[in-house]
Parts: C-alpha cells; sequence; structure tokens
C-alpha cells in the first residue's frame, strides 16, 4: 500500500509537511514517496493528506494507480468543458 507522485508534480512542496509518516521526499527533479513508509495515513486520517493539499490534479496517484485528484476534481471543470474552451479558444 502505497501513493506514487508522477512528473506532473510541480514541487510545491505542500505535501512534504502533511505527511504524517515521512515518506516523502525530494529528489533532484520531483518528489519521491516512500512506499515502505507510505500508509495512505491509514488509521490516521480519512484522508491521504498529500493528495488532499495538492493542487495539481494527477499528480498523486493512489495504490490502485487510479489518480487522487482526477481531471476537474479541484476546478470543477470537467474535461469535456475543458476540452471545448480550448477548441473555442485555440480557433479564435
Amino acid at each position: 500500500m502505497a501513493l506514487n507522485i508522477v512528473e506532473s508534480c510541480v514541487s510545491c512542496w505542500a505535501c512534504f509537511d502533511v505527511c504524517p509518516s515521512e515518506a516523502i521526499s525530494s529528489a533532484p527533479t520531483q518528489f519521491l514517496i516512500d512506499a515502505s513508509k507510505c500508509t495512505e495515513c491509514d488509521g490516521v486520517f480519512s484522508e491521504q493528506q498529500c493528495a488532499s493539499i495538492c493542487p495539481v490534479e494527477g499528480a498523486i496517484l493512489l495504490a490502485d494507480g487510479s489518480e487522487a485528484n482526477p481531471p476537474g476534481s479541484l476546478t470543477g471543470i470537467t474535461p469535456q468543458c475543458m476540452l471545448e474552451a480550448m477548441c473555442e479558444i485555440q480557433a479564435r
């Protein structure tokens, strides 16, 4: 059981201080979660603290590989609405 930070991470440091198991470390190019330390906050918090504070959709993956904050979850803008808006902007 462990979460994973992927390359879309912007290294904002938001997750670093909220991890109760100190499983997050910074590498030269991005943050990493040590699988041997990560408990997914089970038994401590009702939700994963790193994912709850992360400002980037899709930057943290759950143990099953799904996105903790999938597209649209933080902005309220659905992927379809975003695609339509981007097409409209590009057409100008």
